[in-house]
């Protein structure tokens, strides 16, 4: 697909590092699976994907954690 960020670049399939904050809580997840724009790096998540990562940011937030650090895991 094209990218509607650049608008120039192609996406593929790769990963991302995705950050989420919620309220005070800053949440990163490596190695997201992701479809990557070639040209500006924008990454876009399929719904279910980006399901499971706010899943994991709502259980940050009522775990008490400020930062949290994870791997992806599907």
């Amino acid at each position: 697909m094209s990218c509607i960020i650049c608008k120039t670049g192609e996406t593929k399939p790769g990963h991302a590092n995705v950050v989420l904050q919620r309220g005070e809580v800053t949440v990163v997840l490596k190695q997201v699976p992701a479809d990557v724009c070639d040209n500006c790096g924008e990454y876009y998540l399929a719904n279910d994907v980006a399901q499971q990562t706010f899943e994991i940011a709502d259980a940050a937030v009522s775990g008490g954690a400020e930062v949290e650090i994870r791997q992806f895991a599907a």
